[in-house]
């Protein structure tokens, strides 16, 4: 195995490392950036409770979805882009469930597919789908309860309160859950497991 020092390496090097399938490359891009999303967010936030829960899982979309980088432009307005829109939906779903929780949609009527604005090229399409496989890898050796937690959360994007609802879960069960299944799987993430 090839021993890289991923320190002296840009961003859009550790992100094409990351996309071709070393997912140890990660590692230098949270450390990184996790300050300035840290701030970013602690000035939003009104309860610092949720400060990071907010910044694991805007890194964590931010790695399930980094085949959709655009090496263009800068990866740290990238990631804050992804934050800042994990926090205005964490926001939107608290105030839709305090001001209007008759007009919540049912989880079942939910609409879980996202069109692409424009066609992968062939070479991206094959990294895309070797990126995922790489994910889907990671996910199958979760245990199984929490293999659900982490599709519904991080792949499907539901609320913590639609997830409750679905599983029948206490809230505070799942938040803590999905706290677990997040740490998981960014061991898995960072000490670049290989899974066959």
């Amino acid at each position: 195995m090839e021993i890289r020092d991923y320190r002296a390496l840009d961003d859009r090097a550790l992100v094409r490392l990351v996309v071709e399938g070393d997912s140890r490359a990660f590692e230098p891009l949270f450390m990184r950036h996790k300050d300035a999303i840290y701030a970013m967010l602690v000035k939003r936030a009104t309860n610092s409770d949720d400060v990071d829960d907010l910044l694991q899982e805007a890194f964590m979309k931010a790695f399930v979805n980094i085949n959709r980088y655009n090496a263009d432009y800068d990866f740290g307005a990238w990631i804050c882009t992804i934050a800042k829109n994990t926090f205005v939906d964490f926001n939107r779903s608290r105030r839709n469930k305090a001001l209007n929780p008759e007009n919540n949609l049912p989880l079942e009527s939910r609409c879980t597919t996202n069109a692409q604005a424009a066609s992968p090229t062939p070479e991206e399409s094959i990294i895309n789908a070797q990126q995922r496989a790489q994910i889907e890898r990671y996910i199958a050796t979760l245990p199984e309860d929490y293999r659900e937690l982490f599709v519904l959360r991080f792949i499907e994007e539901y609320t913590y309160e639609e997830i409750a609802e679905a599983l029948q879960m206490k809230l505070g069960t799942v938040k803590t859950r999905i706290f677990r299944v997040r740490a998981m799987m960014c061991k898995k993430i960072t000490d670049g497991e290989k899974i066959e």
